[in-house]
C-alpha cells in the first residue's frame, strides 16, 4: 500500500494526504497547473517535498536505491530522446535494478504493441511510439507501484485504449497505478479519482461519487450533465 501525509512543496503542492490500497487504479486530474504532475514526481521521489511518503511499513526515501527501481516506475510527461538506442534497450533499461534484460522485457515490448520497432532508434519514433516505448520500460521493472504522467498523450485512439486497459490489468494483478488525466470521461473507468485544484485536494474516491456536476463546475469551470454518460460543455 501506498501512504502520503501532508505532501507540500511550496504553492504547487498544499498538505495533500492519501492512502491507497494495493491494486487501485487511481486517476489523478484537475486543471492546468493543478499540480498533478507535481504530485506523481514528488511520490517518485524526483521531486523534494515536506511530508511522509510509505510504502508498506517502510520511508519510501530510506528504500536502497536499486529496490526502489524495482518497487516504483515512473513515466513523466516528456517523450523526447536524446540518444539514438534501440527501442529494445530502452526498455531493457526497466530490468536494471533486477541485473537482467529477459522475458520481461519482450513480454512489454509485446504489450505495447512494439515488437516490431525492437531495433528502431528511439529517435526516429513518432512521439507517440516514443510514449509507448517509456510506457514498456515501465511495465517490464515489474514494479507494484506504477506513476504514469498523461500516458495517453499523442497516442492514437486505440493505443490509449490499450493504454487503458493494460492499467486495469495490472490493478486486477495487484498493482497500484496513479495515472494522471486530463479527459474526465476516462477517469470514470478507474477504482479511484483524485482531484487537485491549485495545489490541494479537494476530491478523492470512486468516480460516480466524485465527479459531480457541483465539483467539476466548481474546478473547472465547466457546466457537467451525468443523466445518462458525462458530457461536458462551456
Amino acid at each position: 500500500m501506498l501512504r502520503a501525509e501532508g505532501l507540500t512543496l511550496g504553492r504547487r503542492l498544499r498538505e495533500v494526504s492519501l492512502h491507497l490500497e494495493a491494486g487501485l487504479m487511481v486517476a489523478v486530474v484537475g486543471p492546468n497547473g493543478a499540480g498533478k504532475s507535481t504530485l506523481l514526481q514528488v511520490l517518485a521521489g524526483l521531486l523534494p517535498a515536506q511530508g511522509r511518503i510509505r510504502w508498506g511499513d517502510r520511508d519510501l526515501a530510506r528504500i536502497p536505491f536499486l529496490e526502489r527501481g524495482r518497487t516504483l516506475a515512473w513515466v513523466g510527461q516528456e517523450s523526447h530522446a536524446e540518444f539514438a538506442f534501440p527501442v529494445r534497450e530502452v526498455v531493457a533499461q526497466g530490468r536494471h535494478a533486477w541485473g537482467d534484460d529477459g522475458q520481461g522485457v519482450e513480454t512489454a515490448l509485446a504489450t505495447l504493441d512494439l515488437a516490431e520497432l525492437r531495433d528502431r532508434p528511439i529517435t526516429q519514433l513518432s512521439g507517440g511510439e516514443r510514449r509507448r516505448v517509456f510506457l514498456a520500460r515501465a511495465l517490464a521493472t515489474g514494479a507494484p507501484l506504477q506513476l504514469w504522467d498523461e500516458p495517453t498523450a499523442s497516442l492514437d485512439v486505440r493505443h490509449a485504449l490499450e493504454v487503458l486497459h493494460l492499467a486495469k490489468r495490472l490493478a486486477s494483478q495487484g498493482s497500484t497505478l496513479l495515472v494522471s488525466l486530463h479527459d474526465l470521461r476516462s477517469a470514470l473507468c478507474f477504482d479511484r479519482v483524485l482531484v487537485l485544484d491549485r495545489g490541494g485536494l479537494v476530491g478523492f474516491g470512486p468516480p460516480e461519487q466524485v465527479l459531480t456536476p457541483e465539483l467539476i463546475h466548481a474546478v473547472f469551470g465547466v457546466r457537467a450533465h451525468t443523466a445518462e454518460a458525462l458530457t461536458l460543455e462551456l
